[in-house]
């Protein structure tokens, strides 16, 4: 299979580049800062992966707070109108989504088919999966994973997170009662190959066991053998990434049921096991 990957240079497209190589997929990449050349590059694959759109790990101002709604919205609606001029295109569209989309809670427990949340995020993730069904009508079957936090030990939340664990420096952020859905990128990268598969709508790629805050970090602080009595205030957080400190100080318990009813066995489903195997 010819497999497009538009947004391959994040953390996830390294993994997942790497795993369809490996299993004799061929890959190309491409940027969707010009949709129609991505659109061009397109007419010889056979599926598409996008994973593109601008980071969240980053103080949200009011410019950030566009440039990540247009990257996951308006781009690829505009990648789409082009490759509806194309002659020829992909039968499968593979988007990333987050599990964002059904907004924060501390009580409840949201799975596939929870309805979505109504705060920033969940109105991006709502627009992007919109747009990304679009790709249906253009005859392509369309899968949309919902990730939580990627779990790697060569980037992502964990690179971030870890420095200061090392040094005895850790500890809980905010209250430590949010939930924290987490996945390890093994099995992260397997989830889209089983949506690249077979898989039509949309599944939650996290864990089926999440976590607080409180636990995770007691977990983190087990496995280096470091103590995690530090905590991060709230204040400090909103100084450093404003209304992006949500992602940190709310969180959402998501389950992935549909995931799981699909067939899908978790290399790592417990926590611990998975930072002891990164770390």
């Amino acid at each position: 299979m010819r497999v497009l990957l538009l947004g391959a240079s994040g953390l996830v497209g390294k993994h997942l580049a790497g795993a369809l190589r490996e299993r004799g997929d061929e890959v190309a990449n491409a940027s969707l800062r010009d949709t129609e050349a991505a659109a061009g590059a397109a007419e010889s694959a056979d599926a598409i992966i996008n994973l593109a759109g601008e980071p969240l790990a980053q103080r949200w101002s009011a410019s950030v707070k566009a440039r990540i709604e247009s990257s996951r919205v308006e781009t690829p609606r505009r990648f789409l109108d082009a490759l509806a001029r194309r002659q020829r295109r992909a039968t499968i569209y593979v988007s990333a989504s987050a599990i964002g989309y059904y907004g924060t809670s501390e009580s409840a427990t949201f799975v596939e088919e929870s309805p979505p949340g109504d705060d920033f995020l969940a109105r991006v993730c709502t627009g992007w999966e919109r747009e990304a069904r679009r790709a249906g009508d253009l005859g392509m079957r369309v899968a949309i994973v919902r990730t939580g936090v990627a779990l790697a030990r060569d980037g992502g939340a964990l690179a971030k997170i870890l420095p200061p664990f090392r040094i005895g420096a850790g500890g809980t952020v905010g209250s430590g009662r949010q939930w924290f859905s987490w996945i390890h990128i093994e099995d992260l990268v397997r989830i889209y190959l089983m949506a690249l598969g077979g898989v039509d709508g949309a599944v939650n790629a996290c864990a089926p066991n999440p976590v607080t805050n409180a636990d995770f970090t007691a977990e983190l602080a087990e496995v280096l053998h470091r103590p995690a009595k530090i905590p991060v205030p709230t204040f400090a957080l909103r100084a450093l990434l404003g209304e992006g400190a949500d992602i940190l100080l709310k969180g959402q318990r998501v389950l992935p049921r549909r995931t799981q009813e699909l067939g899908y066995s978790f290399e790592f489903p417990e926590l611990k096991a998975a930072l002891a195997n990164l770390l």
